[in-house]
């Protein structure tokens, strides 16, 4: 259950060939957080295993520990003690920061885009509304002189 779940989140996350560099790479970052925290939830019990005062001694308190430090919230309630608990550590919050801050400008740049497409749409139909009240006034002032020509013939001869 768990595999499918995960290869199509991947696939939702990282395919479709239309969309944007930015939005594949927020995909990607979050996919390759996800590996980092699972893989450094396990890597951080290895490490802190037989340790003293280790605290983080199961995989699930692991986990919670790398979803805190990925997020950077970091309660304190767990912490690595030993060097390479540290140096896993290290890398989830690395990799954490980096992938938030991927998403959060990857969202800012689709709200922007979107933003001037509405923009530039705006700025177009009013162009073309600008456009078609030229022509009209032409039109009305070419049928003026017509009629001011047409009078003036008239009252002439």
């Amino acid at each position: 259950m768990l595999p499918g779940f995960l290869t199509r989140a991947v696939e939702l996350l990282l395919g479709k060939q239309g969309r944007s560099l930015h939005l594949r790479a927020a995909g990607a970052a979050t996919v390759v957080l996800g590996v980092v925290m699972l893989v450094g939830s396990w890597a951080v019990v290895v490490a802190e295993q037989g340790a003293r005062a280790a605290n983080l001694t199961t995989y699930p308190k692991a986990l919670w520990w790398s979803i805190e430090t990925a997020t950077t919230v970091g309660y304190g309630d767990f912490y690595p003690v030993t060097l390479w608990g540290r140096v896993v550590g290290s890398v989830v919050m690395v990799t954490g920061i980096t992938t938030y801050g991927l998403v959060t400008a990857a969202l800012a740049t689709w709200f922007v885009g979107r933003e001037q497409r509405r923009r530039h749409h705006l700025a177009h139909g009013a162009e073309e509304l600008g456009e078609e009240t030229v022509r009209a006034l032409h039109e009305r002032f070419d049928r003026l002189e017509r009629m001011v020509a047409g009078k003036g013939e008239d009252s002439g001869g």
